[in-house]
């Protein structure tokens, strides 16, 4: 598949002032975050427990890939009122909503491209992102992610998963890693918003395995024309 895999965030905090972020879906933010790796960027830096890097790598790149965002955000609070677009090749959605609301979706799609072995697993809902996606949305986009993946092993002769175990292994690691990322910003950020942002796709994480046994009941009458002798 071809084509542009460029997403741009474009957030209105009023005043007249305007930031945008680029972000390739295969390589991150387009333009970097420049030379400087703050301390808490560096991998030692709580490191999650399950970090599979090698113990002389300097930079958790997942951490890097949120400096420009957290430095940008620093005068923020968390409920104030931002308008937010998003820009892909084939649409732009616009909603006026909270600051955290809007960092944590640009969060997401940073965290999913930053390289990080423990979200990588997110790339494909990130080539087919959804800005400001519910609990709802969030599942079935995870789980059709994961559904397609199973497909591809199969197809490969590799072992499949249809009872979701893996993807709940998955979501494990990754509150690790979140909780691991809310620790620096703690310690990199003078507001609340970047904080709250990150908690906030904590909690979906959090939800995933309960919302796996609730949600999909609630899916399959959808599905009503496939379920037919």
């Amino acid at each position: 598949m071809q084509g542009d895999t460029t997403i741009t965030y474009r957030l209105d905090l009023g005043n007249d002032e305007i930031v945008e972020f680029d972000i390739d879906t295969e390589r991150g933010l387009t333009d970097g975050n420049g030379h400087d790796t703050p301390e808490w960027a560096r991998l030692a830096f709580f490191r999650c427990e399950h970090c599979p890097e090698r113990e002389d790598a300097e930079v958790c790149c997942l951490a890097i890939s949120l400096v420009r965002v957290v430095d940008r955000f620093q005068a923020i609070i968390s409920h104030d009122r931002v308008t937010l677009e998003v820009i892909t090749p084939e649409r732009r959605i616009c909603q006026e909503t909270t600051a955290q609301r809007a960092m944590s979706s640009l969060m997401g799609l940073l965290i999913a491209t930053s390289g990080c072995p423990h979200t990588d697993f997110l790339r494909p809902m990130a080539r087919f992102h959804l800005p400001l996606a519910n609990e709802q949305e969030t599942v079935y986009r995870a789980v059709s992610s994961y559904m397609l993946a199973q497909y591809f092993r199969h197809r490969q002769g590799l072992a499949v998963d249809l009872d979701f175990t893996g993807l709940n292994l998955l979501y494990h690691n990754l509150q690790i890693v979140n909780m691991s990322v809310v620790r620096r910003l703690r310690k990199a950020s003078r507001t609340d918003s970047s904080v709250n942002a990150l908690i906030l796709l904590d909690l979906y994480a959090k939800a995933m395995p309960f919302s796996l046994a609730d949600s999909l009941e609630e899916f399959q009458h959808l599905f009503a024309a496939y379920l037919e002798p």
